[in-house]
């Protein structure tokens, strides 16, 4: 019996994949999508999605679970499982599972997103779990009247640490520069917000802990220099993300950030494989961008798909 060999792989189940595999789907491609975790990727952890087309205002995991129930009604296979290796070909790639399965696709979309970046100070990793988070609606309600420190300036920050507000008794926004990088309408909440109270010019350099839990953390003047501890229970870091680059071809090219570079069909350096969503070098980072490329990527992919088998084909008439 031959290998079966897919039309389509996606790895990675967040906005952009569960989004190509409704569209591949929709294109009649033979398709099966993998992901490790949960559907949804960093969508799942937030508290509050106002930006979305069509929802004034929903849950992240809401969001994600709709978008896996669209996904799956068109009869998308979902794996949970880990991809560990790509290897490209002429005929076809293959995907290597972390069980030692394989899987034999013509194309694959790469959507395997970023993990959130890290200050690379003293007390973060050790109080991993302990008072230091990178998801404020993961660990938010622990930290019910309580102090807490977020660390940050971008739209991620800002909407984390309104969330907080609404649980903690007080929010320290440290930021590094005298302006927020958040959009307008977030700056303005995070502004009007009584119980936030933002550290400009400032940066966390070390994270302390008594009884195996956070107490404080060490605060330096980028302008004096000055230091001082200040007193929290939490420490929440949002300065970013690293793209899951671990299980990319070479031979596909990253920027000098790590993204992959494509052209504007989401297309990278080899031939019948895309990236998708935070993986890829662009501009924007939300939600419906990633959508947008999901189902860039999968018409693509669809169009190569079918040039392919008729290449194929003819190959077999000779």
């Amino acid at each position: 019996m031959p290998e079966k060999i897919f039309d389509l792989i996606i790895i990675g189940g967040g906005p952009g994949g569960l989004t190509a595999g409704i569209y591949a789907m929709r294109a009649a491609l033979d398709t099966v999508l993998v992901e490790k975790g949960v559907p949804g990727g960093q969508m799942v952890m937030s508290a509050e999605v106002e930006n979305y087309p069509g929802f004034e205002l929903i849950g992240g995991a809401e969001l994600s679970q709709k978008f896996a129930q669209h996904a799956e009604a068109y009869g998308l296979e979902i794996l949970s499982k880990e991809v560990t290796a790509i290897e490209p070909g002429l005929e076809h790639h293959t995907v290597h599972l972390d069980d030692g399965e394989t899987l034999k696709g013509h194309a694959v979309i790469l959507g395997t997103g970023g993990n959130p970046r890290q200050l690379g100070i003293s007390g973060e990793e050790d109080n991993y779990g302990k008072g230091v988070s990178y998801c404020a609606v993961c660990d938010g309600f622990f930290f019910r009247n309580k102090t807490v420190v977020v660390i940050g300036g971008g739209d991620t920050a800002a909407e984390e640490a309104l969330y907080l507000a609404k649980l903690a008794e007080k929010v320290y926004l440290v930021h590094r520069r005298d302006e927020l990088r958040a959009s307008s309408i977030l700056t303005k909440r995070v502004m009007d917000e009584c119980k936030i109270e933002i550290l400009w010019n400032s940066v966390v350099t070390a994270i302390k802990a008594n009884d195996g839990a956070v107490c404080a953390v060490d605060i330096r003047d980028v302008k004096t220099d000055e230091t001082r501890e200040l007193a929290a229970d939490g420490a929440f870091i949002f300065i970013g993300f690293d793209p899951n680059t671990a299980i990319v071809p070479r031979g596909i090219k990253l920027n000098a950030e790590g993204y992959v570079v494509t052209d504007d069909r989401c297309q990278t350096a080899i031939r019948g494989i895309y990236a998708i969503g935070d993986l890829r070098d662009k501009y924007a980072r939300q939600i419906v961008v990633a959508a947008g490329d999901g189902a860039t990527a999968a018409l693509i992919a669809a169009h190569y798909v079918e040039s392919k088998k008729a290449s194929d084909a003819c190959k077999l008439d000779e």
